[in-house]
């Protein structure tokens, strides 16, 4: 469940990327803006590939919520 919701955020930041973009091509925000914002969520999507190839390490198990 845990890199299901890893996966999900990722494919948030990516989608947010697009939309950045479209903004930038359509005047809405100028392009050094643009480039700083894209840096930050490239920078959030490297985070996420990581949990996503370690979860154990940022969501150890738990015997005790092995039932819920």
């Amino acid at each position: 469940m845990f890199i299901s919701k890893l996966a999900d955020a990722d494919g948030e930041a990516t989608e947010t990327q697009v939309w950045l973009d479209f903004a930038r091509d359509c005047n809405y925000l100028l392009p050094i803006h643009d480039a700083e914002l894209i840096k930050g969520y490239e920078e959030i999507g490297k985070m996420l590939g990581t949990m996503m190839s370690m979860p154990e390490k940022f969501a150890p198990y738990n015997k005790k919520s092995e039932h819920i």
